[in-house]
């Protein structure tokens, strides 16, 4: 395909596909249904107790509360930060003693563990990916019904190509096409993202990876298309520039602004990766790391929070994990996640420039489309055509 048509299919793409992942109206309507549960919560909570007085501990009204939440290690130190200030909420608001048991996984392996007979009451992956997937696995494996069927993100953060501004401008990338044709050039570089197999940021990189090599937003893929050998050639062609696999997408920026310029000129990670570690970097190195969002097009890792719809689940599970969400959307614990480097999935949080600014290597407006997530299908065929098409040196 020539460039010329190259960048008039990219130019649709950029046109049909901008997407906004959770707007206003869609923020109300989720407000106003879990203030309509917390109505029928009381209105039951009367009826069940004795004598009319509502208090927990009376009959028919647990005195505690306790749920699983099972999600993804990129957002840990935000949820611990908050999850005290919600229990405490919590009591205050229904009299009632909340127990939120944190479990903290990889995307992929909080699938594994669910089809293996874990019981969350909710689940947050790093992406809404994994939602289709575990879905597909959960139906594979004899449910009843899909097991994911309702999400809301918590934070945002887009997947970006990072790197240090030295190369960018030594070198104009703007997409995986041109470190494409930065290696079909003869250009040394050394590149490198998550393992797939182990990271969400690895799937997403590979999504991206092969959305340039067919020329196709990502929810248009088909199981075929990783049979098409020029588009694994050209997956191929950039992961033979890869220096490392990380098991963890956050590792991984640690990684490369430990050991600097040298060991790594590009990688694919969040923008919250870039934020963390723009700053020692640069002290260490004088070299500053930066993302470039594919011009193309780039997919969220918005870590959506799923109420999952399982027998183990009871309605106050239901109702204490819906108020859960309610309270880490919530402007304060949206802003706490900021200072981590998330973006608020909440659209009535003002995005903070302090955060998000040139100085940490970011860009203040993501300027680029958001793509729609792959099927669970697709996600199988991912993991299963990396093998041929990684770099096998590393």
């Amino acid at each position: 395909m020539n460039t010329k048509s190259r960048l008039e299919k990219g130019m649709a793409r950029r046109n049909k596909r901008r997407l906004r992942l959770f707007p206003k109206q869609g923020y109300i309507m989720l407000l106003i249904g879990i203030l309509l549960g917390f109505m029928i919560f009381l209105a039951v909570s009367a009826i069940t107790s004795t004598g009319g007085g509502g208090g927990a501990g009376q009959e028919g009204l647990p005195s505690s509360i306790t749920f699983d939440f099972m999600y993804t290690s990129e957002k840990q130190a935000w949820i611990e930060e908050v999850t005290p200030g919600f229990e405490q909420w919590f009591f205050e608001r229904f009299n009632i003693t909340v127990n939120v048991e944190l479990d903290v996984r990889g995307s992929h392996d909080t699938v594994n563990q669910i089809l293996w007979g874990a019981q969350p009451t909710a689940w947050s992956p790093a992406s809404s990916l994994w939602i289709s997937y575990l879905n597909d696995e959960w139906l594979r494996a004899g449910g009843a019904q899909e097991i994911a069927t309702d999400s809301t993100p918590l934070v945002l953060s887009p997947l970006v190509i990072a790197g240090w501004a030295s190369f960018f401008e030594e070198n104009n990338v703007t997409s995986f096409q041109d470190l494409y044709q930065l290696a079909m050039d003869g250009i040394d570089y050394k590149y490198g993202h998550p393992d797939p197999l182990l990271s969400n940021g690895g799937v997403m990189a590979e999504v991206l990876e092969f959305a340039d090599a067919l020329d196709k937003t990502p929810d248009q893929f088909v199981i075929d298309d990783f049979t098409d050998e020029s588009a694994r050639d050209f997956v191929r062609t950039i992961e033979s520039k890869a220096v490392n696999y990380e098991k963890s997408t956050g590792f991984f920026g640690r990684w490369a602004a430990l050991n600097g310029p040298d060991a790594i000129d590009c990688f694919t990670v969040y923008e919250s990766v870039v934020i963390s570690n723009s700053y020692k970097a640069n002290q260490k190195w004088g070299d500053s790391l930066v993302a470039v969002y594919p011009e193309d097009g780039t997919l969220l890792s918005d870590h959506p929070f799923v109420i999952l719809n399982a027998p183990w689940v009871n309605e106050y599970q239901k109702f204490a994990a819906s108020q859960y969400l309610f309270y880490l959307l919530q402007e304060q614990n949206q802003d706490k996640a900021q200072e981590h480097g998330f973006r608020p999935a909440n659209p009535s949080v003002p995005l903070n420039p302090e955060f998000f600014n040139e100085k940490n290597g970011v860009d203040f407006e993501i300027q680029v489309p958001i793509y729609r997530p792959v099927s669970g299908e697709v996600m199988k065929a991912l993991f299963t055509v990396w093998p041929s098409v990684k770099n096998p040196g590393v």
